[in-house]
């Protein structure tokens, strides 16, 4: 049962330090995203008029174009209205992120950042953007959701919910009162259970998981 590569979230990746995008494309493609990358906001903007992403991963500080003016030019077109936006910056001023979050940005990534951090964010903003656009409602829907009942356990259940929220395994730990080693045992159960190889698989169960 698991989630084809037609289903797969796209995300575009605008950094123009070369080293920090190839990674950040391996690590996500490596879990099952679709990943496309940007070097600039100007080359970022062409990209998006050829292909809408699910989500956009925005370096700030970049020349031609930085992340501050492509994400004024994104919010004021309906287009792209639909579109995770989240700021990946090694600016850590308060005054920088607040200005930020202020213009309605979904989210922030400070660097440096874990492969964790990475797709705990992506993976809590891409449920979240999932709920709030689609109804489910269709048989084959229903049908998945009553088989995931069956299979599992109300501290699994728990633990996907969190992971669909976007907590990091300690931030689950700490959460239910459980070792971050216990967690990742529960990750891997679950992935196992539903059949989920890889993070983008993992995030469309923790969205079905939401309405058990």
């Amino acid at each position: 049962m698991n989630e084809s590569s037609e289903q797969a979230y796209t995300i575009l990746v605008i950094e123009d330090d070369p080293s920090y995008r190839g990674n950040i494309e391996m690590i996500l493609k490596m879990e099952g995203f679709r990943v496309r990358t940007a070097k600039d906001g100007c080359s970022g903007l062409a990209s998006l008029k050829e292909e809408l992403p699910d989500l956009i991963l925005c370096d700030i500080m970049m020349p031609v174009m930085d992340g501050h003016a492509l994400f004024d030019i994104l919010k004021k077109d309906l287009l792209f209205a639909e579109v995770a936006f989240i700021y990946v910056t090694a600016l850590a001023d308060r005054a920088e992120l607040r200005r930020a979050m202020a213009a309605g940005a979904d989210d922030y990534l400070t660097k440096p950042f874990t492969a964790e951090e990475l797709l705990a964010a992506v993976i809590g903003r891409l449920n979240r953007l999932r709920s709030i656009k689609h109804s489910p409602v269709t048989p084959s829907f229903h049908k998945e959701l009553a088989w995931l009942r069956e299979q599992l356990t109300p501290r699994e259940h728990e633990v996907l919910l969190l992971v669909g929220r976007g907590d990091t395994s300690r931030q689950i730990a700490e959460h239910l009162g459980i070792s971050v080693k216990t967690v990742e045992i529960h990750r891997s159960n679950l992935m196992n259970k539903l059949d989920a190889n890889n993070a983008a698989s993992l995030a469309r169960w923790a969205f079905i998981a939401e309405q058990i």
